[in-house]
């Protein structure tokens, strides 16, 4: 049985492995990855508009893995509309690229499973196989932790290197294009990267683990036996 300490390590670290899977799936089923102010160019450029009047022409958008929804702001109020990712916008996206990050994430969430059961029988007994013990449930948190950055860096790619944000704005836009004057990333992406820090925490839970502290040994006092002693 694994000892007092080490047990309280693993249990913590099932934890956080268990609190990730959550983090992951409410961040692909939240669309709200990136949010931005995107100005409707073609209807500035038409009328001539100035800086106080740009701002009849500015709406936003946000969006997520799968949906999101944008204001149209050309001029003449604004207008709310909703669209999803599947299946007819991937098409005009990086579409291998979406389907990665998707991907990474999916892969992401069965490690964290694996790793939250290989933390769990840890912190119940000590496995006979190398691979069961410490080394897999590192192995496991790697894995999981790394999958994720994947997904976080290739979707920074898809937003700086192939514009995402502008390439969704100007969606079935026939008449005015859309540029992007901001874009922020919003609590999910920020909730991917918080999943990713917990794996690292993970790492060093089982590190420390592994320490083996010395043990403080007191000292006795040497009983001096005499025959008089014995005698009572």
């Amino acid at each position: 049985m694994p000892g007092c300490f080490k047990k309280t390590l693993f249990a913590l670290a099932s934890l956080i492995s268990f609190v990730s899977f959550i983090l992951i799936v409410v961040a692909m089923g939240t669309p709200k990855w990136m949010t931005g102010k995107i100005l409707c160019k073609t209807g500035a450029d038409l009328v001539n508009a100035t800086d106080p009047e740009l701002v009849k022409f500015i709406g936003e958008i946000y969006y997520g893995l799968f949906r999101g929804g944008k204001i149209r702001q050309c001029g003449l109020g604004g207008r709310r509309s909703k669209f999803t990712i599947f299946p007819h916008m991937v098409k005009k996206l990086n579409t291998g690229l979406h389907v990665m990050i998707i991907i990474f994430l999916c892969v992401a969430i069965f490690f964290s499973l694996v790793s939250f059961g290989f933390c769990i029988l840890n912190a119940i007994k000590v496995p006979y196989r190398a691979i069961n013990g410490p080394a897999g449930a590192c192995l496991w948190n790697f894995l999981a932790g790394g999958f994720v950055v994947l997904a976080v860096t290739s979707f920074m790619a898809a937003v700086n290197l192939h514009h995402l944000t502008e390439r969704i704005a100007n969606f079935r836009e026939n008449v005015f294009r859309f540029v992007i004057l901001e874009e922020h990333f919003e609590d999910c992406f920020w909730i991917c990267v918080a999943s990713a820090t917990a794996h690292a925490v993970n790492l060093l839970l089982i590190a420390i683990s592994e320490i083996h502290f010395p043990k403080i040994k007191t000292k006795t006092e040497e009983v001096n036996v005499t025959a008089e002693d014995i005698m009572y």
